[in-house]
């Protein structure tokens, strides 16, 4: 059984969804059976290359709010996130995500995929350092297992894996994936967003049972505050608690 995730490296409710889907993994009977593909998707990709914003004026402009209502919204994901056990900074930087996922396509074909995404990701939210920085990059990617100046050299060719980041997005697009994190189990079923370990546990139990070869939604309930996804604007629809 093969599961693909559609995520971005920038998106909080992708961080959380990883998470919460190794948990359902986990308590899979056929885990082990298991094979999972990390694929790209941009949040933004309009964002302007080389240039970051503080998170919460991105979020603030995105939805129209106001400073305190986007650090509400953040700090909400930050509980969620803490309450899996990852570590949540609310005031870090955001931009263009093109180049990381080049750099995951190489680690992908260096066998060190896993090792640079967690990196990655904690960098991104754990962590104050810039993933959007090259050079922060390059420290990232050594970390994991790769070599340096392979790494310097595919993030400044900016031709190097473009075309397989832009062949995951196209595929998203195909299968309708419209915000992110998006699970695909065995191109039988569709998981959108970031859900609690039980409905991943289910998803893949009904996958491994049942033949049918088509996507349908498990899962997501409209207006659920703790299975948020990430829209392909950047936004993160994050419904507040009142």
């Amino acid at each position: 059984m093969r599961v693909e995730i559609w995520s971005d490296i920038a998106c909080p409710w992708c961080y959380i969804g990883k998470a919460r889907f190794e948990k359902g993994l986990a308590a899979f009977a056929h885990g082990n059976e298991v094979e999972v593909v990390h694929r790209s998707f941009e949040l933004d990709p309009n964002l302007a290359k080389g240039s970051t914003a503080p998170v919460l004026e991105a979020v603030a402009k995105k939805y129209g709010r106001t400073l305190d209502d986007a650090r509400t919204m953040e700090e909400h994901a930050a509980s969620t996130a803490r309450a899996e056990g990852l570590g949540y900074l609310i005031d870090r930087d955001l931009g263009n995500t093109f180049d990381i996922h080049r750099l995951l396509h190489l680690a992908r074909a260096r066998g060190r995929h896993s090792e640079l995404l967690n990196l990655a990701y904690r960098a991104n939210f754990a962590e104050e350092r810039s993933v959007y920085d090259h050079e922060v990059l390059v420290q990232i990617a050594v970390e994991a297992g790769l070599d340096e100046s392979e790494t310097r050299a595919v993030l400044a060719d900016e031709s190097a894996y473009a075309d397989e980041v832009r062949a995951d997005e196209l595929e998203a697009a195909q299968l309708g994936a419209r915000s992110v994190p998006f699970f695909v189990i065995d191109r039988r079923y569709g998981v959108s967003g970031g859900q609690r370990p039980e409905v991943f546990t289910q998803a893949l139990e009904q996958a491994w049972q049942e033949q049918e070869r088509t996507i349908v939604p498990v899962g997501m309930s409209e207006g659920d505050a703790d299975t948020a996804a990430c829209g392909p604007d950047g936004a993160c629809a994050v419904p507040s608690r009142d």
